[in-house]
């Protein structure tokens, strides 16, 4: 029971900082925070997504490129182009460090603003941090493991971003429902989206990308959103005054 436990706080605590942190103030900048809060959350998001830490900077360019080139050949990721999943997560992973460590030259209209911490980033992406994790994680299955299935769960916690990362960009593009018809694959994938805090709703999400809750329709609750009011409620964070068109 302690693995399982252990497993789920590591899954919902690196998701709520992929999207929280990297997806929407990274990528789409839905809110503001003090220089202070962004290097705490820095921190924790390496803490939560251990061994799979990936960096704002490289996470918030490929972001904006998945939406500006959506399903076709220059998306960083896409289902319509690659040929399976595995495929998919390898030139997502080749682009991702091209990226992050400026091997590429990528249009300034997706690198203006997005929060980069690059000693730190330099630290939390090496392979020093990525065997220290891993290391803990052996060590702590050895010692709660109670049966020998439970050693299943060991390279999801290993490899928690990228899983969380192919369930939207392949699994949301292929499975699901649409409440918009636009000239993409984008699909929300639960009704209520237990599983990936808000994530599960990317067809709403590529119909209003500057939009912090994902959710539209009652029922499409935004776990994340939630959590975002409460701490713009407590002045944490500040969420940007949402855009009427005329």
């Amino acid at each position: 029971m302690v693995i399982v436990i252990f497993v789920a706080i590591l899954w919902y605590g690196g998701l709520f900082f992929q999207s929280f942190f990297l997806h929407r103030y990274a990528a789409h900048q839905v809110f503001t925070m003090s220089k202070a809060m962004e290097r705490i959350t820095f921190v924790l998001t390496w803490i939560f997504q251990g061994s799979s830490y990936l960096s704002a900077y490289g996470y918030g360019v490929m972001h904006r490129m998945h939406h500006a080139y959506t399903d076709t050949e220059q998306d960083p990721h896409s289902p319509s182009y690659d040929a399976n999943l595995f495929a998919m997560m390898w030139k997502t992973k080749t682009i991702y460090q091209d990226i992050n460590k400026q091997r590429i030259t990528v249009d300034p209209r997706f690198t203006k603003n997005v929060p980069q911490w690059k000693s730190f980033d330099a630290f939390a992406s090496s392979r020093i941090s990525r065997v220290l994790w891993i290391s803990g994680y052996v060590l702590f299955f050895a010692i709660f493991v109670t049966s020998w299935w439970q050693w299943l769960l060991l390279p999801i916690a290993f490899l928690m971003a990228p899983i969380h990362g192919v369930i939207i960009n392949w699994f949301g593009h292929i499975y699901g429902y649409v409440n918009f018809k636009m000239k993409n694959t984008s699909k929300n994938l639960f009704r209520f989206d237990f599983l990936m805090m808000g994530e599960g709703y990317h067809n709403n999400h590529h119909k209003f990308a500057s939009r912090a809750n994902f959710g539209v329709k009652w029922y499409e609750i935004d776990v994340t959103y939630l959590i975002i009011k409460l701490l713009n409620a407590f002045g944490v964070i500040r969420l940007k005054p949402i855009k009427v068109k005329p």
